[in-house]
């Protein structure tokens, strides 16, 4: 045989498992998509970035156990701020405060 015959069947040999092996991971594709739909497999995606996320953020917070409590804090003064504001004097006035000179 000659030597460009040989290599002409060795290509061939390559070429066709490499098709087997694409042919083999199409199918393996397939089957995975057959027990477990596109839409499944977001969710789990989104789950499992949610998940990380929320790791993440709590060792962030173990960290930074300060900085944590003090924003904290400053969102509790922020919803408070009215009744603390009103403490000192310097609420807005309400109805019942105001009279009315018709009265």
């Amino acid at each position: 045989m000659s030597d460009r015959k040989a290599r002409m069947l060795e290509d061939k040999y390559l070429r066709d498992s490499a098709r087997a092996l694409v042919d083999a991971d199409i199918e393996h594709i397939k089957a995975d998509f057959a027990a477990k739909g596109l839409g499944e497999r977001a969710i789990d995606r989104v789950t499992h970035g949610a998940m990380d996320l929320y790791e993440e953020a709590i060792d962030v917070a173990e960290d930074n156990k300060g900085a944590l409590a003090a924003l904290v804090a400053a969102i509790v003064v922020w919803f408070a701020r009215n009744p603390i504001l009103a403490a000192f004097g310097f609420g807005e006035p309400t109805d019942d405060d105001e009279w009315d000179e018709r009265d």
